[in-house]
């Protein structure tokens, strides 16, 4: 992870040489940081053409460095001034023995966790339920489907919990529907659900100012799908995926859905609301009762969902809930390849009794205590059939600070992860 920069001392064609450390023994999340620290020094330098010597590499090393030199790379400057922004890296060789077919994979898996940066860095004047329902459209292909659910649609299936969280804004909600069928017969069905929500004002549960500030970041779920379906029409996998995401404003206006209100949602369950701020769930619970119905045989959530997940595991784990022992082994292994922290988290089912309503079914928080686990629970109540896991990414989503080859701001977390996961299946 250390760097230093020198000029270039006589190498031909070269204007300055970095030297980037590796460590004693390295592993390839050692090759992954400091793809990294080349990236972070060549946008600083303002290197537009770079070459990298690591030395032979073996597949899992070629990738990890081509996608630590991109995600190091990456800065979100569009709204600086012009004499501001750094230039990207345009050219970069990799010298010596690599492995091509990883560098393919690196590179599809990087862009679409830039995708997914550029989503959630993205102001929340220009991401909001409509723009980012047509960032998914972009992403159709000859095997990529999106099918965009306005207002009256998703009221008319009866989704109670993306109605009432998006009815206080003037911007209305957006359900996406994204299908990816390989060319042959698929060798699973998998879905993918992503809270959007867009931007957070907490609703009448109003958060302080400073809790407000980076609430762009609540749709960091639905930029990771996003993400990954960028990378999926790169790869074109032999697993069919779906994935959905629930976008939405939560903001504040006559409109507005109120604490004591009893919501219907689209499994028709009742849940009784106890804050505003916990949103997220009810626009969750909706796509994953829809991502059941298309007889998906895994299904994965991911959400920046509770304050309860940073306290408990800090801005470089996602926390892992679920009880299926086989697929929470296939994302931890896809994890620790990708580079990513995952972390299992407890989920008893004798903590739902912390859910009892009084005159709905469930109530939309079970308290301070558990916080993560209650959430967790509670949209468990929303799935049925498909083996499932919930990935709570409020921590790594969105740094306040640089953070290893990492800039401040969104991360596209669990991209490389839920990509891997679905070359994997």
């Amino acid at each position: 992870g250390s760097k230093v920069t020198y000029p270039a001392m006589g190498v031909e064609g070269a204007t300055r040489l970095a030297l980037v450390g590796l460590g004693g023994d390295p592993d390839h999340d050692a090759y992954r940081r400091a793809g990294g620290q080349a990236g972070t020094l060549a946008r600083a330098k303002k290197a537009t053409a770079v070459s990298l010597d690591f030395g032979p590499l073996d597949a899992m090393q070629t990738a990890a460095v081509v996608e630590g030199f991109i995600a190091g790379n990456y800065r979100y400057d569009g709204f600086k001034p012009e004499a501001d922004r750094l230039p990207r890296a345009e050219v970069v060789s990799l010298v010596g023995s690599v492995d091509d077919s990883a560098v393919k994979v690196a590179q599809a898996l990087a862009a679409g966790q830039s995708l997914a940066r550029d989503l959630v860095n993205g102001p929340p004047a220009d991401i909001y339920p409509e723009t980012l329902a047509a960032a998914a459209e972009a992403l159709a292909s000859d095997r990529i489907t999106v099918d965009i659910w306005d207002e009256p649609r998703i009221r008319a299936a009866g989704m109670g919990g993306i109605i009432a969280v998006g009815q206080g804004s003037v911007r209305p909600p957006r359900l996406i529907h994204l299908h990816y069928k390989p060319a042959g017969t698929p060798t699973a069905t998998l879905g993918l659900v992503g809270k959007g929500v867009t931007f957070d004002s907490g609703g009448l549960s109003l958060k302080p100012s400073a809790s407000m500030q980076t609430m762009r970041c609540d749709m960091g779920g639905g930029g990771t799908v996003l993400g990954v379906f960028r990378a999926l029409r790169d790869l074109e996998p032999d697993a069919e995926v779906h994935g959905f995401v629930g976008a939405v404003e939560n903001m504040n206006g006559g409109g507005s859905y109120k604490l004591g209100d009893i919501l219907r949602m689209y499994n028709g369950k009742t849940v009784e609301v106890h804050n505003t701020d916990a949103e997220g769930r009810l626009v969750l619970a909706d796509c994953l009762h829809l991502a059941c119905e298309q007889g998906v045989e895994e299904l994965v959530d991911i959400a920046t969902l509770t304050g309860a997940a940073v306290v408990a595991l800090g801005p470089h784990y996602t926390g892992l809930f679920s009880n299926e022992d086989g697929l929470v082994k296939d994302l931890l292994n896809a994890a620790e390849t990708a580079g990513e922290g995952l972390w299992r988290m407890p989920l008893p089912d004798f903590y739902k009794d912390m859910l009892k309503a009084e005159w709905g079914g469930i109530k939309n928080v079970g308290g301070r205590a558990a916080g993560a686990t209650t959430a967790a629970l509670f949209l468990s109540e929303f799935v049925d059939g498909p083996k499932w896991a919930h990935l709570d990414i409020a921590g790594p989503a969105f740094l306040d600070k640089p953070t290893r080859h990492y800039v401040a701001g969104a991360t596209g977390a669990m991209v490389p992860t839920l990509t891997r996961w679905v070359l994997s299946r």
